[in-house]
């Protein structure tokens, strides 16, 4: 049992406000395997209140010593891996043999990454009768998701440490704790006080005020886009910048002469990774009409190969869900679709054979979805593939846009060429050709009403700068 009774805050464990805790259950037993400290208000404002005392001299820092700090922090976070990796299988259930590469590794070399971009405040930008410096934006609320805790965290404290802002992270309820490991290695290494704060809480109780406060400048989230819309109406009345990375319905276009067997099994494994909890999963499967009766039976064997189980087995490939609820509102759309009329190919709403707790579904494929389908329209956040017949690529790419949605997607074809004239007509911030996968040094974000802003890469550092434009009479 992991407990914590204490936030980091200007650099000291301090006593919360309250005697509000939050139980943190194992999604592959069902039991509490960590217990967290909720915050109040008084223990929010006492976070920024740190981050804004913090910003004027951690701000003037050079970029080389900021570099220095990244470095120092990631050498530690590297020490702490096989660590971290524990937690994050303990909490929301992702295969401990996947969890380092999936979940860890990559997410503190992506950290390490913006070291060298720090060196990018120093350049200011000479023009015909005028300059344009880089300056931080200030204090910064960080938000993070329970799917990917330790890389979304990265991905916002990274770019804001290089930039030279302060800021207070507020991880999901449900996986706060390598939040804990990373504030211990900044505590660690000396960080100075009040430049990276951590608070713990459910988001409606908290977010008001860690959105709406004055003294926040800018507030990076990653979630649902219901609750983007709220933090949105909170930094509204103090016009404070919010990027925003929200939810997906991200298509996958086969055409006709591509090669199918490959591009099924890499859309299948794309959604059935981290139990289909993945923002950017490809959740629906365009596929042409000709060969729709094919693919169907190439993406049913595809799917029942994986092994659905403890995430402690090296053999399992699916973990549960991260959390019964996560599971009950998966199940909700399973039934949808039955209700609907789409055709359930392989999985279901039932316990996987041989698994009696847990937060455990088996991968599920729906055949003869159509657009107009809730399971086809809403993120379901699960297992759950839909396969939608398109007569040519036409229709493919309405098909693709016909959502509220445009986080991500991607496109298999007879070739790169042929797959990128294709990208390039789908409303969407990434799209994956001819197998290609993640990478964060590409910018990551969405259209529509998949967010706002970008993650990643230089575009994510140029989230936490303000330009300045200095006129002179050359």
């Amino acid at each position: 049992m992991k407990i914590h009774d204490r936030f980091y805050i200007h650099g000291e464990w301090v006593a919360p406000g309250s005697t509000r805790v939050h139980e943190i259950e194992n999604p592959a037993t069902g039991e509490v395997c960590a217990v967290t400290p909720l915050a109040n208000e008084a223990d929010c404002i006492a976070a920024i209140e740190s981050a804004r005392r913090a910003l004027p001299t951690w701000s003037a820092t050079s970029s080389q010593e900021r570099s220095e700090w990244i470095h120092t922090a990631a050498d530690e976070l590297e020490k702490r891996a096989n660590e971290m990796a524990d937690l994050i299988t303990m909490t929301m259930g992702c295969p401990r043999h996947l969890c380092p590469g999936l979940q860890v590794q990559g997410a503190i070399d992506a950290f390490r990454s913006y070291a060298q971009r720090a060196a990018t405040m120093d350049e200011p930008d000479h023009r015909n009768g005028f300059r344009v410096f880089k300056e931080p934006v200030g204090v910064c609320t960080l938000i993070n998701p329970w799917n990917y805790p330790l890389s979304i965290l990265m991905g916002k404290v990274a770019p804001a440490l290089a930039a030279g802002c302060t800021m207070i992270a507020k991880p999901a309820e449900q996986t706060p704790l390598q939040d804990f490991i990373v504030a211990e290695v900044f505590d660690q290494i000396g960080l100075p006080a009040g430049v990276f704060n951590l608070v713990t809480g459910v988001g409606h109780e908290i977010g008001p005020v860690l959105c709406g406060h004055p003294e926040v400048d800018m507030i990076s989230f990653t979630g649902s886009t219901r609750a983007g819309v709220e933090i949105s109406a909170s930094a509204a009345p103090t016009i404070k910048r919010v990027c925003l990375e929200l939810g997906g319905k991200s298509p996958l276009i086969i055409t006709e002469d591509a090669d199918l067997q490959a591009a099924i099994r890499y859309g299948v494994q794309d959604i059935m990774m981290n139990t289909g909890q993945t923002c950017s999963a490809l959740t629906r499967m365009l596929l042409p009409q000709s060969r729709y009766a094919e693919a169907i039976a190439i993406a049913q064997a595809v799917a029942e190969e994986n092994v659905v189980g403890d995430p402690l087995d090296p053999q399992t490939t699916m973990g549960p869900l991260s959390s019964g609820s996560q599971k009950e509102t998966v199940v909700s759309y399973i039934h949808q679709g039955l209700a609907e009329g789409a055709r359930l190919v392989t999985g279901g709403s039932q316990m996987p054979s041989g698994l009696s707790r847990g937060a455990y579904l088996s991968p599920t494929l729906f055949a003869d979805v159509n657009n107009r389908m809730k399971i086809a329209r809403e993120e379901i956040f699960g297992p759950v593939l839909c396969l939608i017949p398109f007569a040519d690529v036409d229709q493919a790419v309405e098909l693709a846009n016909d959502s509220v949605y445009g986080l991500a997607s991607a496109v298999f074809a007879r070739d790169t060429e042929q797959a990128i004239s294709i990208a390039r007509r789908i409303r969407a911030g990434q799209c994956y050709v001819q197998g290609a996968h993640f990478t964060t040094e590409a910018p990551f974000g969405g259209y529509k009403q998949s967010g706002n802003g970008r993650e990643w890469g230089d575009e994510g550092m140029l989230e936490f700068v303000e330009l300045k434009a200095v006129m002179t009479n050359a």
